[in-house]
């Protein structure tokens, strides 16, 4: 061989070397994840920002996805609505992320959504949400109304024999919407409406007193009262408080959350708790083999083996691992291509059974009510098999008529009684 065809060859190994590199570099495939890690909302967000970096460390200790390792892309938008956008904006168009993991309230995914849908983000959305919305570019892991405040309405009723209902909310979309949906609801139940107290309160809230004694004078004429409570964020703190102060048990005044998990518990003193009740489609207390694994990945990952886990968490597991199987079977983490095929993918509960993305973005997820025990967990009194996650509620009028189907109708909100598709995408 003469010097020059050496030298050549020397070159061209060189370059696809570099090329080889470059491709490498090019491989990584990046997750964002958008939680509030400061602000009123970290008390809710934190861990699931550090959910999400588990995840994605442990999916790269597995060998990546599609040979390419995962790059977490953490951003702060501190429970400040309009940030959010402009994060989200700031994930899709600087960081380039492929994905994006991310948001608790509502208010919050209301921002973010026409960011999202304008530059054809992907969003796994993890917290239970008030429906009423279907985008082409979220996947809603969280729980729908019919997988959570119904039930939790019917347990009352049905169970605890609840005659008078105070619905108590955080002041935003989530609640107002929710508490709607229930007051249609108890009022088709034979609920009169004088007996159906609603109150909400800003962000934050710290004074509960006068809202407590409000609670306590609605069951003066010795009707049974319960509390469904949609109060968010760091605010349950002192609701919790007072009804304690107040000397509220959970035989006299029973409250059902649903925003107060593990993770909200570990920072109140729950011995006058016990026997209040929260609904959900996960607790930490679920006695299975994945649950007992998951709960070790993070002890492990956090290195603190008194760290919770919470619902939200579970759907960040599901919803994560439901991508990344879809991206491995479309071949590739394009958000299209990813978004097809995410429509019946499967992937364990880790309370048992299995959860199935249906094609109207929702999961089919089973139900689940636990008792608050003096040690901060839950004792699961009730547990259904899958629900079907519903965007649209059956009791609404206007929303009764509608139906999601991204699959076969590429329509969020297609009329079942005009056959016709109100809008294919938009900020609903």
């Amino acid at each position: 061989m003469n010097r020059k065809t050496l030298l050549t060859n020397l070159s061209a190994a060189a370059l696809a070397t570099a090329a080889s590199q470059a491709a490498a570099q090019d491989c990584t495939i990046k997750v964002g994840v958008l939680h509030s890690l400061s602000g009123t909302m970290a008390i809710s967000e934190t861990t699931l920002a550090d959910t999400m970096q588990m995840l994605v460390a442990n999916q790269n200790e597995a060998g990546g996805v599609l040979g390419c390792q995962l790059e977490a892309v953490v951003v702060d938008p501190a429970s400040d609505w309009p940030l959010f956008a402009e994060k989200a904006r700031e994930l899709l168009t600087v960081h380039e992320v492929d994905v994006i993991f991310g948001n608790w309230t509502s208010v919050s995914r209301k921002s973010v959504l026409p960011v999202i849908e304008e530059l054809n983000g992907l969003l796994f959305y993890p917290v239970q949400y008030e429906g009423e919305e279907s985008s082409r570019n979220v996947f809603y892991t969280g729980a729908a109304p019919n997988q959570q405040a119904i039930p939790a309405t019917d347990y009352f009723l049905e169970e605890l024999g609840v005659e008078k209902f105070a619905l108590l909310g955080t002041d935003y979309v989530y609640p107002r919407t929710t508490n709607n949906i229930l007051a249609s609801y108890l009022a088709a139940k034979g609920i009169a409406e004088e007996d159906i107290f609603v109150n909400y309160t800003p962000f934050g809230q710290s004074d509960w007193a006068t809202i407590v004694a409000d609670v306590v004078a609605l069951g003066a004429d010795g009707k049974q009262v319960g509390v469904i409570s949609t109060i968010n964020g760091d605010a349950n703190v002192g609701f919790y408080k007072e009804l304690a102060a107040a000397g509220v048990s959970a035989d006299d005044i029973p409250v059902v959350a649903f925003s107060v998990g593990e993770e909200e518990l570990s920072g109140l003193d729950t011995s006058d708790l016990v026997g209040h009740l929260a609904a959900w489609n996960y607790f930490m207390s679920a006695d299975t083999e994945a649950n007992a694994e998951f709960i070790a990945a993070w002890h492990a990952y956090t290195g603190d083996d008194t760290r919770v886990t919470n619902d939200p968490m579970e759907a960040h597991y599901i919803g994560f691992n439901m991508w990344v199987n879809a991206v491995e079977a479309a071949g590739t983490a394009e958000v299209d291509a990813v978004r097809e095929a995410m429509y019946g993918q499967e992937f364990p509960n880790l309370t048992g059974g299995t959860a199935v993305m249906l094609p109207n973005h929702h999961l089919a997820k089973p139900v689940l009510i636990g008792e608050i025990t003096a040690d901060g967990q839950f004792d699961i009194i009730s547990q259904t098999s899958e629900v079907d996650g519903d965007a649209w509620t059956d009791f609404l009028p206007e929303s009764a008529v509608l139906t999601s189907d991204w699959k076969d109708l590429g329509c969020g909100m297609y009329n079942t009684e005009t056959q016709t598709c109100v809008q294919l995408t938009s900020n609903y």
